[in-house]
C-alpha cells in the first residue's frame, strides 16, 4: 500500500467538550510524517477553521505542506460572526489553492463539497459526534466509497 499524500477534514461547527486541538495537531503532524502533504478544509466555522489553522502553523515546519480551501458556495460565510469571518479569509488568503464549487448555496452544495473533499482524499480526520447530519454523511459517504481508505476518529 502507498502512503497517503491528500487528506480531507470532516467535523462539527459546534464542538463538544472532548474536543482537543492538541490530539487534531497531534494527529495531522503525525501524519505530516507519513507523507501527506495536502490537506482539503471544508472551511466551515467550529472543527474546519481550526484544522485549517493548524495546517498553516505546521506548514511554516514544512513547505511541502499545502492547504486546499474547499468552499461550497460564494458567501458561506455571510452568517459566521465577526471572528469567524476574520480567521476564514486569513485561511483563504494563505491557501495554496481554493475551489469554489457552487455559485449559489443550494440544499446539496454542501454535501457536494463534502464528496468532492472525501473523493481526492487518501485519509480523513473527522470529529463526528452524532449519526446525523454532514459530519456523518461524509464519513458513512467515505467508508462506503472506499473501505480500504484510513479514517482517523478524534
Amino acid at each position: 500500500m502507498t502512503a497517503p499524500k491528500n487528506c480531507a477534514f470532516t467535523g462539527h461547527r459546534k464542538l463538544e467538550r472532548d474536543f482537543s486541538e492538541i490530539k487534531l495537531k497531534r494527529e495531522i503532524k503525525k501524519l505530516i510524517e507519513r507523507g501527506v502533504e495536502t490537506f482539503y478544509c471544508g472551511m466551515a466555522q467550529g472543527f474546519d477553521l481550526i484544522a485549517g489553522e493548524m495546517v498553516l502553523e505546521l506548514k511554516k515546519k514544512d513547505e511541502k505542506v499545502k492547504l486546499i480551501c474547499c468552499i461550497p458556495c460564494e458567501n458561506q460565510e455571510k452568517y459566521y460572526t465577526a471572528e469567524d469571518r476574520k480567521r476564514y479569509y486569513e485561511l483563504i488568503r494563505k491557501a495554496d489553492e481554493i475551489f469554489v464549487l457552487g455559485k449559489e448555496c443550494t440544499k446539496g452544495c454542501f454535501l457536494a463539497r463534502n464528496r468532492f473533499m472525501a473523493e481526492k482524499a487518501d485519509v480523513l480526520v473527522c470529529y463526528c459526534k452524532k449519526a446525523t447530519g454532514g459530519t456523518a454523511y461524509t464519513v458513512n459517504y467515505f467508508s462506503n466509497k472506499y473501505p480500504l481508505k484510513e479514517k482517523v476518529f478524534l
